[in-house]
């Protein structure tokens, strides 16, 4: 039936598998994208919304490479926060709150007008592999599709098994079929696999809830957006809400424990460690008396509301009976309940750094199959993958980031080095450089890679290179004006910081810890030089100043990381053949097969004596 042998075949449609067909085809690759259901293309199978802490930065990279979630995500935005911005600039994320029906059409119109993409609704159930290599899929109907690379994106499908109580529905996500067939296929080709669990709430009929009895989540007076592009800004938003359990929302979920699949052993694979269940935080977190919920809405027009916070796989009466004593929701309506989903996956250390697979040449996974979490940290994957399934059959150069460029360096590295016995979710404190991995500026640290290998385009390039030269011309300004004593003391006063008796430069006074642009725009020839440029440039240049000595610090953190960076490790090394490396070390590396001496480090139980002793054999 499709006679077509294409260059790049992705199989799913959800965020690692979207960014994935698209990241290929708009590098001019032939691709088909595969899915199950044509309808859920770019599906929110849970919370209604993108980024958040150290996510929002990766929706931005995504952004700055020629990925669509950052557009997708400011198409269909409801509501635009920056989180952190108590803390310093290395902290700041930004979310937005989205429409889930909306956000989802928006990737579809998106894929649909991508050229090179051709789609096709059905199930694949096996790979077709020649001499190690795919070459293929395979799907329930029988159908042979041919191609020279395949990028597997199958989220929580493989073989998915919903818990709601003590009952068992196959699937991937309510009311859609499990897939199967491929980690059998994949186990019988020398994969291991695992699974994992997660996990979704309840979601209510809004004209149920009383609002009065919450507190009022507005987004921020000042929306911004995800996505360089010129995306439209919010004009008018709409809230959230915050409400909290309390014991006798506890006492009733205790009573279902013993019916609860968590609990009584019908589950035993890993969830979330840092999304827990409503019943697993009452029963870690025992000695507190309430939990925090946040009143999601799920787009402009529907009633239809995210519970998030308390995801369950409790009997559905025992839910509906508890979350009625949590205020507001004394009269709640369910549209459906919570539901707890285990499915395969399989350990990321038997991937490359391009995210192909080791076993098997030119096949690629991405997203919850690398045991992650995440629609951001799937999406990011997903991007990688389709470059390098594009680079691979096109003879071109693998395409990667190291940690100190981006988060989803820090994400793939971590995946591939140290793998995941739990769903892996980004946090700014798994990036060494988050300093030098802000939000701010994705644009400046990836739009030229990717303007290079021909997805970001010469606009966007020059976009670049204006916020870069109006952020020196600015940065310049402030070092060399100078501001006497009497015009900034009692800006200076008025923030409880200590006054100066002689001129000092503005970039000085800037670096005072409760000193900011916004502030000493107060000053008119600070005001009218500010009114030439955009938040965002004002933004970088005062971060460049306050920040100087930490960013020169990380950058001299970064060459010493880049001179082990750049001693390779040949292929299939054979360790046991070196002598004085501890035992420990000999397994973990046989097995991972690091590419440099920097990954090598990086990897649990191998010591920097370890490290020494392959310098020392590698003749360095």
């Amino acid at each position: 039936m499709i006679n077509e042998i294409y260059d790049v075949i992705v199989v799913g449609g959800g965020h690692a598998g979207c960014e994935a067909a698209a990241a290929a085809a708009n590098l001019g690759s032939k691709t088909m994208l595969v899915t199950m259901n044509m309808q859920t293309i770019g599906q929110m199978s849970c919370n209604p919304a993108m980024g958040g802490i150290a996510k929002g930065q990766i929706v931005r990279e995504i952004d700055a490479l020629g990925g669509y979630s950052g557009i997708v995500a400011d198409r269909s935005a409801i509501q635009f926060k920056m989180l952190n911005l108590s803390k310093g600039p290395a902290m700041w994320s930004p979310r937005t709150q989205n429409d889930r029906m909306l956000f989802a059409e928006e990737w579809r119109l998106m894929l649909e007008q991508t050229p090179n993409l051709d789609f096709f609704q059905d199930m694949v159930k096996s790979l077709i592999i020649e001499n190690d290599t795919v070459v293929g899929v395979v799907t329930s109907l029988g159908i042979e599709i041919r191609g020279k690379a395949v990028v597997l994106t199958n989220g929580t499908f493989l073989n998915g098994l919903i818990h709601v109580g003590d009952k068992q529905l196959g699937g991937g996500r309510m009311g859609e079929p499990k897939a199967y067939g491929i980690t059998e296929q994949l186990n019988d080709l020398g994969f291991q696999s695992g699974r994992m669990k997660t996990g979704t709430p309840p979601r209510v009929d809004g004209r149920s809830l009383d609002y009065t009895k919450m507190e009022e989540q507005p987004g921020d007076a000042n929306p911004r957006k995800f996505s360089y592009t010129d995306t439209p800004k919010l004009t008018k938003q709409r809230s959230c809400y915050i409400t909290y359990t309390n014991n006798t929302v506890h006492d009733i979920l205790r009573s279902g424990f013993d019916r609860s699949p968590m609990f009584n052993g019908t589950i035993q694979s890993t969830g979330p460690r840092y999304c827990p269940s409503i019943e697993d935080k009452i029963n870690r977190f025992a000695e507190r008396d309430r939990h925090q919920l946040f009143v999601e809405p799920e787009g402009w027009n529907t009633v239809e509301i995210y519970v998030n916070g308390f995801s369950s796989s409790l009997p559905e009466e025992v839910q509906m009976q508890a979350l009625r004593q949590v205020p507001g929701f004394e009269n709640a309506k369910v549209f459906r309940p919570g539901y707890a989903i285990e499915y395969d996956y399989f350990p990321p250390t038997q991937l490359r750094q391009t995210l192909e697979t080791k076993l098997i040449a030119n096949l690629y996974f991405a997203g919850q199959i690398n045991g992650t979490t995440g629609y951001e940290e799937a999406a990011g994957q997903g991007l990688i993958a389709g470059i390098n399934a594009h680079n691979k059959v096109h003879g071109k150069e693998a395409f990667t980031l190291s940690r100190d460029e981006a988060y989803i360096g820090v994400l793939i590295d971590d995946l591939i080095t140290k793998g995941t016995e739990e769903p892996y979710r980004m946090f700014t404190s798994r990036a060494e450089y988050r300093l030098l991995l802000r939000q701010d500026n994705a644009d400046i640290r990836l739009t030229e890679k990717s303007y290079k290998m021909g997805l970001a385009n010469e606009d966007r390039m020059r976009k670049v290179e204006e916020k870069l030269q109006q952020s020196d011309n600015l940065e310049s300004f402030l070092r060399l004006l100078s501001i006497k004593p009497e015009t900034v003391n009692p800006i200076l006063e008025e923030n409880s910081s200590n006054k100066i008796d002689q001129s000092f430069k503005v970039a000085q006074i800037l670096t005072r810890p409760n000193i900011d642009l916004q502030k000493l725009s107060a000053v008119p020839e600070i005001k009218t030089e500010l009114e030439k440029y955009t938040d965002e440039v004002i933004e970088q240049a005062e971060i460049n100043i306050k920040y100087k000595g930490y960013i020169e610090k990380e950058k001299e953190n970064v060459a010493k990381l880049h001179r082990l960076e750049n001693i390779k490790i040949p292929n299939n090394f054979d360790y046991k053949t070196v002598r004085s490396l501890s035992s420990e070390a000999v397994q973990k590396l046989q097995s991972l097969q690091p590419e440099t001496i920097a990954q090598a480090g990086r990897i649990s139980g191998v010591s920097p004596a370890d490290i020494n002793v392959l310098l020392v054999y590698l003749g360095r």
